[in-house]
């Protein structure tokens, strides 16, 4: 097992970590939490090198994939930088990628009655305006848990809050700070059921959030 224990609030900046390799060849991860060798609850950034694939395999409670450089695809689609993937529990597919990619992979963590297959193109779908000066574009929801991408305009701070079902944030370009450090690009932080904090930028910053997911015991 590896950082799973989800009441421990974690921060990881993946771009110090090296890659070791998978059982797969041309495929490499850095780990962030893991149940299981090769199995359960896992969070990971993965890469493809040109021409790498899987076999087909199955997802029992779903995969969840934000695409961050290259060209992932499978029997669906081919899906560039900033594609959001979800594939349900039960689904199944054969993922490779001609041109190699690197991927931010979150597997067997759905709730088994979440069954929408979800594809969004974040460099075409639309901004909302949030609180203050944020911008927030709104990938899925279901039940207690929400996904978003969020633009901080430099200088934006927001006010302290708590976060129920805890919250998981993955810097995508600039600096993310609160009152207990600073969180440049790739960093993945893990903030469990209640915790708080008072996050603020100084540059122009853009975050994959989801909230609402982890145990709230």
């Amino acid at each position: 097992m590896l950082n799973i224990d989800l009441s421990q609030r974690l921060v990881i900046e993946t771009s110090a970590m090296n890659w070791t390799e998978s059982p797969v060849s041309g495929v490499s991860r850095k780990p962030l939490e893991r149940e299981a060798k090769e199995s359960g609850h896992t969070t990971s950034i993965v890469r493809y090198e040109t021409g790498a694939s899987f076999s087909e395999h199955g997802h029992p409670l779903g995969e969840e994939i934000y695409v961050l450089e290259g060209v992932f695809s499978d029997e669906t689609g081919d899906f560039g930088p900033g594609t959001y993937i979800r594939n349900p529990p039960g689904s199944v597919h054969s993922p490779f990628s001609k041109e190699g990619c690197t991927i931010f992979v979150k597997l067997n963590q759905f709730n088994q009655k979440d069954s929408t297959q979800v594809r969004v193109d974040t460099k075409t779908f639309p901004w909302q305006q949030g609180i203050g000066s944020l911008e927030v574009m709104s990938l899925y929801s279901f039940e207690s848990e929400h996904v978003a991408l969020v633009k901080w305009p430099a200088g934006e701070v927001f006010q302290p809050h708590r976060h129920f079902g805890g919250e998981e944030i993955l810097v995508l370009s600039g600096i993310f700070r609160d009152e207990c450090g600073m969180y440049p690009k790739h960093t993945w932080i893990r903030n469990p059921h209640m915790s708080q904090h008072h996050p603020y930028v100084h540059e122009d910053t853009v975050i994959l959030v989801k909230t609402g997911h982890l145990p709230i015991e």
